[in-house]
């Protein structure tokens, strides 16, 4: 496994704000980037569109969830598609062990940098293709936010589930409302024992409603 060794000159290479995340009386720092044009292909502007560089809604809700874990005895979790690492850096913050990936060489500078920001050594942050699953290891608990954004990313995620989760493990993903999200549940319904709760966000006059997938497999939730 290829981790990052040291931080980058995060605000030397890029521009970037600091956005403060206070989680049940823990106070957190974010980096981000300022703007995204410099990530976006001029001629083709969807091609790798930097999804990566926004504190979603529902990585926020996922924070939480990970505020709110047992830490005795710690957890060895693995997150997916972290982009900036909210949720996993959350759960390190609070003393579990967690690997942070994401396949973005430019989400990965922000991912290291943002784990030395928040006093997360620990952390393990490196690169991650779902396609190709080179990391090492299985984990007790997989996490991810607003990562089943197209139908074609289902079937991939079928295959990390079923390499890096350990038998009597469990998934946790944080999504917002959308048809990709009930492909997916039909998808994994014959594998897992699936939950979904709801958790609505009011900010002015929106409300945004996200998803929380909880999933065990079926073989482990009947032993």
């Amino acid at each position: 496994m290829n981790a990052i060794a040291a931080s980058p000159d995060i605000c030397g290479r890029y521009a970037t704000e600091t956005v403060p995340f206070t989680i049940h009386g823990r106070r957190l720092q974010f980096i981000k980037p300022l703007e995204i044009d410099h990530f976006i292909d001029a001629e083709d502007p969807l091609k790798a569109f930097p999804l990566w560089a926004k504190i979603w809604e529902a990585s926020a809700v996922l924070a939480d969830y990970m505020a709110r874990l047992p830490t005795d005895p710690p957890l060895q979790i693995l997150e997916l598609g972290a982009g900036l690492g909210v949720a996993g850096i959350t759960a390190a913050a609070f003393g579990h062990r967690v690997t942070i990936t994401e396949h973005d060489p430019h989400a990965l500078a922000f991912l290291e940098a943002n784990a030395l920001l928040n006093n997360c050594p620990g952390a393990v942050i490196c690169p991650l293709d779902w396609g190709r699953c080179e990391l090492e290891g299985r984990f007790d608990l997989i996490i991810g936010s607003e990562i089943v954004y197209s139908d074609q990313i289902i079937d991939m995620l079928a295959g990390v589930f079923h390499k890096y989760l350990r038998p009597q493990g469990k998934i946790v993903l944080a999504e917002g409302v959308r048809a990709s999200g009930v492909r997916f549940w039909e998808r994994m319904a014959p594998i897992f024992d699936v939950r979904v709760r709801k958790t609505r966000l009011r900010a002015e006059n929106e409300t945004r409603t996200i998803l929380l997938f909880e999933m065990r497999p079926k073989q482990a939730s009947q032993t």
